[in-house]
């Protein structure tokens, strides 16, 4: 197997779930969708020059990573979603160097119009 030198980027964009995440008796009743973005940095072991998956990240089973971590137990804050998302797709993936993630909350309860309410994450920092 080669070594390869050289990195690359993948973003898994928009991903959409629905999970009861929030402070609020009635976000955690009702649940809501989220929107999770992914920005992974891959050192892929050669699998680049020999076109091949293994020594990469599969997309359909980072996917998988966060829709269970995302539908799974409940969370107070989405900063704390990010973060779990961000390490579990870290520890699920020994490729992956560094993970961006971005969860988004478009029914936030705040008193005034938004689109959305955005956190991102980083880790490892």
């Amino acid at each position: 197997m080669t070594k390869s030198t050289h990195t690359y980027e993948i973003t898994l964009k928009n991903c959409a779930f629905f999970a009861h995440h929030g402070v609020y008796e009635e976000e955690t009743k009702l649940g809501q969708r989220f929107f999770v973005d992914a920005i992974l940095q891959v050192e892929p072991n050669g699998a680049l020059e020999e076109d091949r998956i293994e020594g990469t990240v599969h997309y359909g089973e980072a996917f998988a990573v966060m829709e269970k971590l995302v539908t799974g137990r409940n969370r107070y804050l989405i900063e704390a979603l990010a973060l779990d998302i961000a390490q579990g797709l870290c520890e699920a993936f020994s490729q992956i160097t560094h993970a961006r993630v971005t969860v988004r909350k478009p029914n936030a309860p705040v008193p005034g119009i938004l689109d959305h309410v955005e956190v991102t994450v980083c880790h490892p920092e």
